[in-house]
């Protein structure tokens, strides 16, 4: 069911109440519990789906508990986004960095990207085409050609200078974008800073991504059928979810477009993790080309990859008696 934001009108106007009554055909005295439900049901569903997905059992506790946490809510949710925004969610008992994020997207956009992607739901071009001045040619543009897929990753692209070299986003477009999802995404900071990125290594999404193939060759992952290029609803695509660390990730195949048009489907991996600002993702690929030909590199990373890759190895010392399977301690 599709949630309307619950938190989208000004000082001043009736859009809100009036909207969320209409909603759930309640009295204004019980909207606002109402709208706590909303979330806390979304919450419950992710939790739902990661158990079916084989998530981690503590991942999937995190969910349950969120939505407990604001179900029981006094205070209306979407009071405490307007007034604390992502700090007042994080104080909330077993709310953080994460979670206060996805809620508050939740809360202000009625969207969860994630939750699509569970569900098998995923329509990047439709979420990217809600930001304003961004039409459904530039959507299809940004999504088959960077790799786009969520709002987190727009605005990164708005900073990290990939938008820049896109025919149409000059100075003045970018700001916008900066401008409009850092509103959205509750990540407002001072003019021209940078949002705080912290990536994985390349040695480590490359084995998340060697144990999602190995898995998928093995049958050993759950399927799920997703909705776009899937006309009979087949449940073809399978979906990883793993840790490293205190890192969760979720990896599928590419379902793209592009990934279609090249025959790609069963090589091209879509990654997703946590990087301590939001969602990000990177997309795994065989080489073609270059010193790391027939290699699997992490697209937009491609000089990490060759360090990984041509690292010199250290002999071992003469003491050290190397194990049955060569690989040493």
């Amino acid at each position: 069911m599709y949630l309307a934001p619950v938190f989208r009108w000004k000082e001043g106007d009736k859009m809100g109440a009036d909207a969320d009554q209409e909603l759930f055909g309640l009295s204004p005295q019980t909207v606002a519990p109402q709208a706590n439900l909303a979330v806390a049901a979304r919450l419950d569903e992710v939790a739902q789906l990661l158990e079916q997905q084989r998530a981690n059992v503590f991942r999937v506790g995190a969910y349950r508990r969120a939505a407990q946490t604001v179900r029981a809510l006094a205070q209306p949710i979407d009071q405490i986004v307007k007034s604390e925004g992502i700090p007042g969610l994080k104080q909330l008992p077993g709310i953080g960095e994460t979670l206060s994020r996805f809620i508050y997207q939740l809360v202000t956009t009625g969207q969860l990207p994630m939750l699509d992607r569970l569900r098998g739901e995923s329509d990047p071009v439709a979420m990217l085409r809600t930001v304003p001045g961004i039409g459904r040619q530039t959507a299809e543009r940004l999504y088959s050609e960077l790799g786009i897929e969520t709002l987190e990753e727009l605005e990164l692209a708005a900073y990290d200078g990939r938008l820049a070299r896109c025919p149409g986003f000059g100075t003045k477009r970018i700001a916008g974008v900066r401008d409009s999802l850092a509103t959205r995404l509750g990540s407002v900071r001072r003019s021209g800073s940078r949002p705080r990125l912290s990536q994985p290594p390349v040695s480590e999404i490359l084995d998340v991504d060697r144990e999602y193939r190995q898995k998928s060759r093995d049958d050993a992952l759950p399927r799920i059928a997703p909705r776009r290029f899937n006309p009979r609803l087949e449940k073809w695509l399978p979906v990883l979810h793993t840790e490293r660390g205190n890192r969760h990730y979720t990896a599928l195949f590419s379902n793209t477009a592009r990934a279609h048009e090249l025959h790609k489907t069963g090589d091209w991996v879509v990654i997703y993790y946590d990087g301590g600002w939001g969602e990000r993702q990177c997309t795994v690929v065989t080489a073609r080309y270059g010193p790391l030909a027939n290699r699997r590199i992490v697209r937009g990373r491609e000089e990490e990859c060759e360090r990984h890759y041509l690292k010199p190895v250290n002999p071992p010392l003469p003491s050290q008696r190397p194990l049955r399977d060569g690989f040493g301690i």
